[in-house]
C-alpha cells in the first residue's frame, strides 16, 4: 500500500448497512450490518454488495465492522461473536478482493463506544478497544480507515492501537453540524496526530452542505482529503442516535431521516465540483448506493 495512494482521485464505496436492509436484510435490534454477519443466510448478500460496489467504480471497499465492535454486541447479546464477526467480515471482503485483485480493502475501525459521540472513557479503555479490532482485521486489510470518529483523543487512541500491524491509515473524521467535532474541536486540530503512516484525512458521514462548510479548512491541512457523503436528513436526533435507536424498528432512517433530493446525478455533480476543487477521496456513507457510486465514477 503506497503512502501517496490518494494523491491520485480515488473512489471509494458508499453504504452499506443501509443497503442491505434495502436490498432484504431483516432487521436484528441495533447489529444494522452486523446481521449480514451473524445470519450466514445473508453472507452472499453482503459479498455482492461489495462486488457491485466495485463493479459501479469503487477503488477502495470497506470491511462491514461498524456494528462490531464490543459494545453493540454486548448491547445486542452477541459480544461472545466478536471475533467470529469480525473475521468474517475481512474474509468476505477478501473474497471481493480476490475476484478484483487491484482493489483495495479498508478495515473499518468505528467509534469503540456510542456512534457520532464523543467517548470519554479512559484512554488505556478505549486504545484496548481498537487493538483488539484491528487485529483480527489485519489479515484481511490494506489499511485502515478510522471511521466517523468524533474526537482528536480518539483518533490518538485508534492510531496508538494500529502501530504495531504498521500499515496506514486514513482519518475519518464526523461533525454532525456546523464547523466542530462532536467533541467541540476543530478540524485544524487533528495536525497534532500526523505520522508517517497518513494517508489523508476525510470527512465521514456527513451532508454536502456541511463538508462544504467545511471544505477549506480540511484543504488547508495540506494532505489528500475527501469525503464519505450520507443522505440522512440529520445525523443528531433530538433525543440523541444511541437513545433513538433503541426506539425504532432497527433502521436508522427512522429517526434521521432519507433525502429524497440526493440522487446520484446530484451526488455526482457534487463531487466532482468538489474533485476540481482539490478533493481526492470521493464516496458515500449511509443512503448512498452502487448507483451513485457510479454516476460519480462516469461524471469524473
Amino acid at each position: 500500500m503506497e503512502i501517496d495512494f490518494f494523491k491520485k482521485v480515488r473512489i471509494l464505496d458508499g453504504g452499506m448497512g443501509q443497503e442491505l436492509l434495502a436490498r432484504g436484510m431483516k432487521p436484528n435490534g441495533t447489529l444494522w450490518s452486523a446481521n449480514a454477519l451473524l445470519d450466514k443466510n445473508y453472507h452472499k448478500l453482503l459479498l455482492n454488495t461489495h462486488l457491485d460496489y466495485i463493479k459501479s467504480g469503487a477503488d477502495v471497499i470497506c470491511t462491514t465492522t461498524f456494528t462490531t465492535r464490543r459494545l453493540r454486541l454486548r448491547d445486542n447479546g452477541v459480544e461472545d461473536k466478536f471475533e467470529y464477526l469480525n473475521k468474517k467480515a475481512g474474509e468476505i471482503a477478501k473474497k471481493a478482493q480476490e475476484k478484483y485483485p487491484n482493489i483495495k480493502i479498508a478495515g473499518e475501525l468505528p467509534p469503540q463506544n456510542f456512534t457520532y459521540e464523543a467517548d470519554n472513557r479512559e484512554t488505556d479503555l478505549i486504545t484496548k478497544s481498537f487493538n483488539e479490532q484491528a487485529n483480527i482485521l489485519n489479515p484481511y486489510v490494506d489499511f485502515y480507515i478510522l471511521h466517523v470518529l468524533s474526537s482528536i483523543r480518539e483518533f490518538e487512541c485508534a492510531i496508538e492501537a494500529i502501530k504495531e500491524f504498521k500499515k496506514p491509515y486514513l482519518i475519518g473524521i464526523h461533525i454532525s453540524e456546523g464547523t466542530k467535532l462532536p467533541s467541540g474541536e476543530k478540524i485544524s486540530d487533528i495536525k497534532k496526530v500526523f505520522d508517517e503512516n497518513l494517508l489523508g484525512v476525510i470527512l465521514t458521514c456527513i451532508s454536502p452542505e456541511n463538508f462544504e462548510q467545511n471544505f477549506n479548512e480540511l484543504k488547508n491541512l495540506n494532505i489528500p482529503f475527501g469525503f464519505k457523503f450520507n443522505a440522512f436528513e440529520t445525523t443528531q436526533p433530538k433525543d440523541g442516535y444511541t437513545a433513538s435507536y433503541g426506539k425504532s424498528n432497527g433502521n436508522p432512517n427512522e429517526f434521521l431521516g432519507q433525502r429524497k433530493d440526493l440522487t446520484p446525478e446530484v451526488i455526482a455533480k457534487i463531487a466532482k465540483k468538489f474533485k476540481e476543487s482539490g478533493a481526492t477521496m470521493l464516496g458515500g456513507c449511509c443512503e448512498t448506493t452502487p448507483a451513485h457510486i457510479e454516476a460519480i465514477k462516469k461524471i469524473i
